[in-house]
């Protein structure tokens, strides 16, 4: 048999691939064909299988398994070519071997064998499988091998980032305590110099509060030789603590603990049909570093969202304020109606879509995991009504007031005239230079101070959409690689000149084509923004003020 055609089971090819080396396993098969199997169970711990002997006419029992289990069940030992009895002091030297084996991470199985006796078990026997009727015990302890599983290379890199993430991992296996405690050292699930193992015969005499606190006392813990039972309630014991369970499998046994799991993560290459059924979601590379890839990407998709809602939030504030100033201090109007369409349905539209695009922030995978992280949280509020969207309503009434002013209102004398400037019928409002404006001359300054407003919110959005690129990480550490916002800042300015200049355009949306110095009004305001966030930024990441800002603004 070339080795090349040996698939299946990663220990039953590693066995094959072995025995190849040294015998013809096509020769060896047709010279002992199977006549009945017990697979291998996790509850059992063994595999027996049942062969006929052509050349001697009798039946050879062997079985494979997990040396406790085999050892217990022989009661000789091939030496040689002699069998000895099975003494305390070999059962010994045996347990120190398989012990040393495990302790370097080898997966150890024991083997045995029983030649039946041809006058119990003639050659017309029938072996019943579920009511066993030949002998599992007294059997001739033939030797244990260890079968070297590597984790991947990309295993221990992996499990460092979601444990820096917050993520606790945990081994759950059914391998020897040995074998499971040296690969979660080589994988880095286990750093302590005392990680704590406990083996599945430890959790049958344990109650579920006595787990519950094990899982609280020790922070790394290796489970070892446990039954699907077993595996179900340590993640019900996880669930109890309040944890979020995330549970990897292949196999049959692991589908109850994938289907009580809040997350079942299932193989999809050597996952069987049974745990993909059960699991919420399939590996297909069946890598772990696929799932660190998934935090990652859930945690940038969960930003970038809240950046895209903070963005479109702040420019509520100055479209509805000046509303508030038009009908409390009866000044004229500083926005109208559709110029805040402009900037809801137009220029807002497409730089908050392009925030879905930023790139994930370096912190994201030191950051805690969010337990109940609202989207639009309260810190989030507090930034966008009492920071951000305040300046942006500045800039808009800093502009509408200099605009107003060049033409002869003074921001003293505008306090008071809605009524007498919205009236068709009087044609003499006087400003504070003693002008004379007529009912159309208003009303064509009114768009002037429009589209000044207009302008002012979309240079600050404009800025504001460079700040939201991050929640903690300074803009210098990111700079301007997301291109999809790039363009968009693009397309807001140029859509604003076409709303502004266009003939026509302009008339629809009651805008004023804008002299050039009016475009640098909103900018201070744009700048003090900027540096603002960027000193607030620097706090959260500093933790300055005892952490106080950071619970005020850490959105």
């Amino acid at each position: 048999m070339p080795v090349g055609a040996i698939y299946g089971d990663a220990s039953e090819t590693a066995i094959l691939k072995f025995l190849n080396n040294y015998e013809n396993l096509i020769q060896m098969k047709d010279k002992y064909p199977k006549v009945a199997e017990i697979p291998f169970t996790s509850v059992n711990k063994y595999q027996i299988s049942i062969h006929k002997e052509i050349d001697k006419s009798q039946y050879i029992l062997v079985m494979k398994g997990a040396p406790e289990c085999i050892i217990s069940r022989c009661a000789t030992i091939e030496l040689g070519k002699a069998n000895v009895i099975m003494t305390k002091k070999i059962k010994k030297n045996i347990d120190e071997a398989t012990d040393a084996l495990a302790s370097t991470g080898n997966r150890v199985l024991a083997f045995a064998d029983l030649i039946l006796d041809s006058e119990k078990y003639p050659l017309n026997y029938e072996f019943n499988i579920e009511e066993i009727n030949f002998p599992t015990d007294n059997l001739r302890f033939l030797g244990a091998m260890g079968l070297m599983d590597p984790p991947r290379v990309e295993a221990l890199p992996s499990i460092q980032r979601v444990r820096a993430a917050g993520v606790r991992v945990m081994m759950v296996t059914g391998d020897h305590p040995f074998t499971a405690r040296a690969i979660a050292y080589e994988v880095g699930i286990a750093t302590l110099p005392k990680c704590q193992v406990v083996t599945g015969a430890e959790l049958r005499t344990m109650t579920p509060e006595l787990l519950t606190r094990t899982l609280e006392k020790h922070h790394e813990i290796v489970f070892a030789r446990t039954s699907p039972t077993q595996k179900l309630q340590i993640v019900e014991a996880c669930q109890r603590l309040g944890d979020v369970v995330a549970v990897t499998g292949d196999g049959v046994n692991d589908a109850p603990a994938l289907r009580r799991a809040d997350i079942g993560i299932s193989m999809g290459i050597s996952g069987s049909q049974v745990s993909k059924q059960t699991a919420d979601m399939i590996l297909m590379d069946d890598n772990f570093s696929t799932i660190v890839t998934g935090i990652e990407e859930g945690r940038k998709i969960f930003d970038n969202l809240k950046k895209s809602v903070c963005y479109i939030l702040i420019s509520n504030v100055p479209e509805i304020l000046p509303v508030f100033m038009f009908i409390l201090f009866s000044i004229p109007l500083p926005l109208g109606v559709m110029t805040i369409l402009c900037i809801d349905l137009g220029t807002d539209m497409w730089p908050a879509v392009s925030l879905s695009h930023e790139l994930t922030e370096s912190d994201v995978m030191v950051r805690p995991p969010r337990a109940s992280d609202a989207l639009v949280c309260t810190q989030m509020l507090n930034l966008v009504y009492c920071h951000l969207g305040l300046i942006e309503f500045a800039a808009g009434m800093f502009a509408y007031f200099v605009v107003m002013a060049e033409h002869g209102f003074y921001p003293t004398d505008l306090f008071g005239i809605r009524k007498t400037w919205d009236n068709e019928a009087v044609s003499d409002v006087r400003d504070s230079l003693g002008q004379e404006w007529t009912y159309a001359e208003r009303k064509e300054l009114e768009r002037a101070c429009h589209a000044a407003y207009f302008v002012a919110i979309v240079i600050t959005q404009m800025m504001n959409g460079i700040i939201c690129k991050t929640r903690f990480n300074s803009f210098f550490h990111v700079g301007m690689k997301n291109n999809v916002l790039n363009i968009g800042l693009i397309f807001e300015l140029a859509l604003t000149c076409i709303i502004c200049y266009t003939p026509g355009v302009n008339d629809f949306f009651r805008t004023y084509p804008l002299k050039l110095r009016w475009w640098f009004l909103a900018l201070p305001f744009a700048l003090y923004m900027f540096i603002f966030d960027e000193f607030r930024k620097y706090c959260i990441r500093k933790e300055l003020f005892n952490g106080w800002y950071n619970s005020l603004t850490c959105y």
